[in-house]
């Protein structure tokens, strides 16, 4: 109870710009948690399909978090130094860049989307459900891209509330959408539409708060032109950022197959135990947000030692909060397994699945703040080099030889998932306490 007294100011700025993004991961989840659930009253195939979806779409984000990230750090940094100009081109910049990047994926979606689709080895009768999911979700993947940025704009100048308001009102209107086109019989179309929808929808809500902010920050496209030195900024810290996400993601890709390859009770059981796995997160996604715009702010401050306290404390606060929730996945896991699925022999791996991983929270909490933290200095390039040893040395090599050589099907899978996590964690933490990122300069 000391430490909390004695750092009692601290832990209340950190509380509040995370606990509106603890809001919106959580409504941001529940938006594909919904997805599952109706998904799930068609039958476990298109559950199969919308998870194949999501796995590509997630390599795509990678381009779009590469702008996000790199927007981030710039914006806090000059918001910390009081330079509300440079802020503002930053904004500018990144959300015509964007744009451009957006269109072109959805291009690239549109052409060769069947192409894209086969690299998952899906079944035929997976594909079959996935592909207009896929061409309604991942073709105007522009609105996901710009919702990314302009979210992190705001979050990177301590507006967390606002992002957290527009996924609020995108969510519901999705679950509305969905109830409304799955009672006219549309199925996974009517799901897919209502996910789009909604992406639109925030976007909309997005631009209208940052040309109506009141503190000088803002999206004024009038008057745009061309900042060298400001997208330069953006390019070198978001491209590491960016090559770190797509390693992990293509890592996923195969690490699906892989799952896939056991079977297709296997891929259900991953794909609804990925997605209650997803919700212990949310806390860490939260202060891991907090963490890496207090720290750009206190650096742009020239205040390290207030960016070390900032980030030990948030540690301290999300591994707390997701060790607890941990105790209720290894309680609750057959109760949380019935929710999503009614197959018992899914059931069962789910359940041991949800087991291991509670066991391992510690170590996904270090793992994203200090990510985090790193990004927020500007220090891309390090949390690049520890996802390609866990991703593609640890969870798809090892993965790979407990789960189909050695026979324990998808728990050894997410078994190589847990010790990926602890090696990252022990190397991001050692990188922060050499203190190199206290001397990058953005």
């Amino acid at each position: 109870m000391k430490f909390f007294k004695k750092n009692k100011d601290n832990i209340s700025t950190i509380c509040m710009l995370a606990i509106p993004v603890i809001i919106e991961n959580i409504l941001q989840t529940l938006l594909g948690t919904v997805d599952t659930y109706f998904a799930g009253k068609i039958n476990d195939s298109v559950i199969a399909g919308i998870g194949v979806t999501n796995l590509i779409v997630n390599v795509f984000i990678t381009f779009f978090t590469a702008i996000s990230i790199g927007t981030s750090a710039v914006i806090a940094r000059n918001f910390g130094k009081k330079d509300i100009e440079k802020v503002n081109s930053a904004i500018k910049q990144s959300f015509v860049l964007g744009g451009i990047i957006g269109l072109i994926v959805g291009v690239i979606n549109l052409i060769f989307y069947k192409q894209i689709l086969m690299v998952s080895g899906a079944s035929e009768k997976v594909l079959l459900y996935a592909t207009p999911y896929y061409m309604i979700v991942v073709v105007p993947s522009v609105f996901l891209c710009l919702s990314l940025i302009l979210s992190s704009c705001l979050r990177a100048t301590k507006d967390t509330k606002t992002p957290m308001i527009a996924t609020g009102i995108a969510n519901v209107l999705n679950i509305i959408l969905n109830f409304i086109f799955m009672s006219a019989g549309l199925g996974v179309i009517g799901i897919a539409l209502a996910t789009t929808t909604s992406r639109v929808l925030n976007v909309i809500i997005l631009i209208v708060k940052l040309n109506r902010n009141k503190n000088g920050v803002n999206l004024q496209l009038k008057n745009w032109r061309v900042e060298k030195e400001t997208i330069k900024s953006i390019i070198k810290i978001g491209i590491p950022a960016g090559i770190e996400k797509l390693i992990m993601r293509l890592g996923q890709l195969v690490y699906n197959s892989m799952i896939i390859s056991i079977g297709i009770s296997a891929y259900v059981a991953h794909n609804v135990a990925g997605n209650i796995e997803s919700y212990s997160y949310i806390p860490a996604m939260g202060f891991g947000v907090a963490t890496a715009t207090l720290v750009g702010i206190t650096l742009g401050e020239n205040n390290i030692e207030k960016s070390k306290e900032m980030v030990f404390l948030a540690d301290v606060i999300t591994t707390i909060l997701m060790v607890s929730i941990g105790i209720i996945f290894f309680i609750f896991a057959p109760q949380l397994a019935s929710i999503f699925t009614e197959t018992k022999e899914v059931q069962e791996m789910v359940v041991k699945v949800l087991r291991l991983i509670a066991l391992f929270q510690p170590f996904a909490a270090i793992t994203q703040i200090f990510t985090s933290a790193l990004q927020g200095a500007g220090d891309t390039k390090f949390p690049m080099y520890a996802t390609l040893i866990g991703i593609w040395g640890v969870r798809v090599g090892i993965g790979y030889l407990l789960g189909v050589i050695l026979g324990f099907g998808l728990l050894g899978v997410w078994m190589a998932y847990a010790l990926d996590i602890t090696i990252r964690g022990i190397l991001l933490l050692k990188r922060f306490l050499n203190g190199k990122w206290e001397k990058i300069v953005i």
